[in-house]
């Protein structure tokens, strides 16, 4: 069966990004995959130390992406770029945990800019020998439209439950 996991870079308790790769990973649960979510809100993951192998909850977390033939990667735009808590734990993952491994990127912005923060992903990811699926969500003034029930507006919730679905078709693909 085909493993997806979402890794959630919010730290907030109403947080649009996690409510919006929960839709995601439903779409990825209706095509047949056997899903999981990290919450970096709710893990034990101290900054990243080069010189420590394991730290808090850094090896389990590694361990569950790394057993993962797909991620759904989200976070919310801070500063024009993805979260500090998101870095933090992407600091903790390398090729060993993403090569062959689709990555499907989303991000949730309070106002409309979201654009640099897919680019920064995409880059990041790929630089760890991900694949970064083609179709990636942006969604501007998420509070507006994203809340724990699912996503209000149609299109953006088609666009989400299509990322999850894409993300399925090319684990699917890279497995084979």
């Amino acid at each position: 069966m085909t493993r997806i996991v979402a890794i959630s870079g919010s730290r907030s308790a109403d947080s649009t990004t996690r409510a919006a790769l929960s839709v995601a990973l439903d779409a990825a649960s209706d095509v047949g995959a056997e899903t999981d979510t990290i919450d970096l809100g709710a893990v034990d993951l101290p900054l990243y130390h080069p010189d420590e192998d394991a730290q808090g909850d850094s090896e389990a977390l590694t361990r569950r992406v790394r057993e993962a033939d797909g991620v759904l990667a989200g976070t919310p735009v801070y500063r024009g770029s993805y979260s500090s808590t998101f870095k933090n734990f992407h600091d903790f993952c390398g090729s060993t945990e993403y090569e062959d491994t689709a990555v499907g990127l989303l991000a949730t912005a309070g106002g409309g800019s979201y654009g640099g923060t897919l680019e920064h992903l995409r880059s990041t990811f790929r630089n760890v020998h991900a694949w970064t699926v083609p179709h990636e969500v942006g969604i501007s003034g998420a509070s507006g439209v994203v809340d724990e029930t699912g996503i209000a507006d149609d299109d953006v919730r088609e666009r989400t439950e299509r990322l999850g679905r894409v993300v399925v078709e090319h684990a699917e693909r890279l497995r084979r």
